[in-house]
């Protein structure tokens, strides 16, 4: 049996960020890899302008993590089509390895709003989930603060670890592609490289992540 986890996300574009969060929760965790999973549409996002290709966006990731055995990008969710909803993530990759251990890897902001998720319930007793708080900037979270029973309160908690500072966003990003200024050191080379071949984000400066 592997523990994989599942990092999954716009990632337009993937960022130095991202890479951060995915290693931080393998090395506290002992996962095995890391599937990074470009959502189709997230239901959060609906109908925002500037979102990159699903195979763009797919490309980047590959780019971004080619020759590191830990992470493997995934294109279940954009073949599956449709609104993304992260049980829909989980229950197909069980489908494909239904004896390994999955682990949904996710923010503070995410682990805050986390009871409003889509069959939430269902989705706690498929998977574990592993928040990644950023040091200096995430407020710790109180358990009276997420409304689950105390035992799923205490699972999520003990799992909330310290990842790096690293103040990136998607959004900072393409403000800055649009801009016509430097996205050196905030991207790997390779994305630099195919985000101006392919000329993404020229015109864009929207805000979402």
């Amino acid at each position: 049996m592997k523990h994989i986890g599942i990092l999954g996300g716009t990632f337009n574009p993937i960022h130095l960020g991202h890479l951060f969060i995915g290693r931080a929760a393998a090395e506290a965790f002992g996962l095995d890899s890391v599937l990074l999973m470009p959502c189709n549409v997230s239901p959060f996002k609906c109908g925002v302008p500037g979102l990159a290709s699903g195979p763009d966006r797919l490309e980047m990731v590959r780019l971004s993590v080619a020759g590191d055995p830990l992470f493997e990008p995934s294109a279940i969710d954009l073949e599956r089509g449709g609104i993304s909803y992260a049980i829909d993530m989980v229950k197909a990759l069980r489908a494909l390895s239904p004896h390994d251990r999955f682990s949904f890897i996710i923010g503070m902001d995410a682990l805050r709003e986390l009871s409003h998720w889509h069959k939430i319930d269902e989705m706690l007793t498929l998977c574990d989930f592993i928040t990644v708080a950023r040091p200096g900037v995430d407020a710790p979270v109180a358990a009276a603060a997420l409304a689950f029973p105390e035992a799923v309160r205490a699972r999520l908690l003990e799992r909330v670890i310290q990842g790096r500072l690293c103040d990136i966003s998607s959004s900072e990003i393409r403000r800055r592609i649009a801009e016509g200024r430097s996205i050196r050191y905030l991207v790997c080379p390779a994305v630099e490289a195919y985000i101006r071949i392919r000329g993404l984000y020229a015109a864009t400066g929207n805000k979402e992540e």
